[in-house]
């Protein structure tokens, strides 16, 4: 082995690890719940900020009318439906037990009105008219949630209704709603805003006067932010909220499931959502293509090359974290010539007390060519004596 080429297999093998920030200690953030299952997630990031049994088949109840809504947003999107179109209220639909819209046999409904009958009144009669105008019958609409849940990447979803009547088959998980939640937010804004409704009028009362619902959503009527989602309470599930709340920038979601009355259920859920705004915080590190490093080259025309980020980066940890926040590059150093843009062959790693650490691939910039045969002898001499290929 020549002496240049055993200097040069030394130095490749050292790692660069550039600390932005120096680690410190602190201590994890507690919360504890008297829900069954649980979790909150930041919607930028898709950090978890606290769950509880988040992965455990669970049972619904009216919150996988999320679902539901998720079906005819997307009829709508692709212009299938108009919300202006109707369908007509069959007998299964106007019997339907449990919380109602109050719609009539043979009325023919808009899509809106049944939208909002669903989603603000939690109308099981709705969600039936829904299913059957779209897929011709209430099981086969069933089966084509469940299809879709698993394309959006829900695991612990079999949906078996549109209403979210009891079925010992009929279930999701708390992780599963959240995602869902995040997924209509992030993909139908147009339609969200039917979720933050506090009240809906529709039909009229045998002696005539308008039957007006309000949203059973506590949150909307405290000072939390919130601007959806949806309640939800059978025998078997529980007193459960899926919900989302804004401040600022920052969005949470938030699921709980398996309460035991609605005020538990409204104390619980504005418990979770003040602490995850107080504790947490997001904090943006870089934009998209923004350089990170300048990494050292080995026998190329320039003597670095700028390592980037495709994607931004922003990450969501304890405030009381912060101090003890480390990013490093990890690479090895020199990178040889020649190189081409876009390849990666760096990594970014972002560590914090009390959370997961984050890897995100760094890739060149730009094109870095070789030296010619003297050049590149000359260079490594100089690397040799001076610790610098270009001998400064």
């Amino acid at each position: 082995m020549t002496r240049i080429a055993y200097w040069f297999r030394l130095f490749a093998v050292i790692a660069l690890a550039a600390e932005l920030v120096t680690p410190a200690q602190a201590a994890p953030p507690t919360f504890k719940t008297t829900a069954k299952q649980a979790i909150l997630m930041d919607f930028e990031t898709g950090a978890v900020l606290f769950e509880k049994d988040s992965d455990s088949p669970m049972f619904p109840a009216s919150m996988s009318k999320i679902m539901t809504s998720i079906m005819i947003f997307e009829e709508l999107r692709a212009g299938r439906l108009q919300l202006d179109s109707t369908f007509r209220v069959s007998e299964k639909a106007w019997r339907m037990g449990g919380s109602k819209m109050f719609v009539h046999v043979n009325d023919e409904v808009t899509i809106e009105d049944l939208l909002r009958g669903m989603i603000v009144q939690s109308g099981n009669d709705a969600s039936i008219v829904l299913a059957e105008g779209l897929a011709g019958s209430e099981e086969a609409f069933a089966d084509l949630m469940t299809e879709r849940a698993r394309e959006i990447g829900l695991t612990q979803s079999e949906f078996r209704n549109a209403t979210c009547w009891p079925d010992p088959e009929h279930v999701t998980s708390a992780r599963d709603l959240a995602l869902l939640a995040m997924f209509l937010i992030r993909e139908y804004p147009e339609f969200y805003g039917y979720y933050s409704e506090r009240e809906f009028t529709y039909g009229k009362s045998l002696e005539g006067k308008p039957i007006t619902q309000g949203n059973r959503n506590p949150l909307l009527y405290k000072a939390v932010g919130a601007d959806g989602l949806k309640t939800g309470h059978t025998q078997a599930s529980g007193f459960g909220l899926a919900a989302s709340a804004v401040r600022g920038e920052r969005r949470l979601i938030m699921v709980i499931n398996g309460l035991n009355s609605v005020r538990e259920r409204s104390s619980e859920s504005e418990r979770l959502i003040n602490w995850g705004f107080r504790t947490f915080n997001n904090y943006p590190l870089f934009t998209s293509g923004e350089t990170v490093e300048q990494a050292k080259v080995w026998l190329g025309d320039a003597a670095t090359v700028p390592l980037m980020l495709e994607d931004a980066l922003t990450v969501t940890i304890p405030k009381s974290g912060r101090r003890g926040m480390r990013v490093k590059v990890i690479y090895d150093s020199p990178i040889p010539a020649p190189i081409s843009a876009g390849v990666e062959v760096a990594r970014l790693e972002v560590s914090a007390p009390d959370m997961d650490t984050i890897v995100r691939p760094l890739k060149t910039a730009q094109n870095v060519g070789q030296l010619d045969f003297f050049e590149r002898i000359k260079s490594a001499i100089n690397f040799i004596i001076f610790g610098s290929s270009t001998g400064s």
